[in-house]
């Protein structure tokens, strides 16, 4: 039996992952190495290296960081079914219909939501334009969420 091949594959930002990174890993481990073969000195060369080794230090922090935006992106999708898995469990329908009129910011208020109050909070914040603030405050079984990043 032959596997089935799939359109799935892994997901590269080409830019970030084949460009930047390399080249600031690159950057960072000959500035660090060409710096500590000057370090002590009190002269041009050994300020330069230092200004190269901790702009490519910081570089490489930056791009690192990047990883953040990845995982709330994926967080933002996560808040989205959750929210459509709470609505259809509660009303037994689609929040498909409501959604096209939402923002996910509104999506993001919603799932503080308690159960009791969701579905006319979905209606209302379609209907009315509510803000995610507008939304958070009228909320009166505020549901925390301790475990986003």
């Amino acid at each position: 039996m032959t596997a089935k091949p799939t359109k799935n594959k892994p997901m590269y930002y080409p830019w970030h992952h084949f460009v930047l990174f390399p080249a600031a890993v690159v950057l960072a481990g000959y500035g660090i190495r060409r710096y500590l073969n000057v370090a002590g000195n009190d002269d041009e060369i050994s300020r330069l290296w230092f200004t190269v080794m901790l702009l490519a230090v910081v570089g490489l922090g930056v791009i690192i960081m990047l990883r953040q935006h990845y995982a709330l992106a994926l967080q933002d999708r996560l808040i989205r079914l959750e929210v459509r898995q709470r609505y259809f469990e509660l009303t037994g329908q689609s929040l498909r219909t409501w959604e096209e009129q939402l923002q996910m910011s509104q999506i993001l208020a919603l799932r503080f939501a308690g159960d009791a109050e969701l579905p006319v909070l979905v209606e209302a914040a379609a209907r009315e334009k509510l803000s995610s603030k507008d939304i958070q405050s009228r909320i009166q079984d505020f549901q925390f969420d301790h475990l986003r990043v």
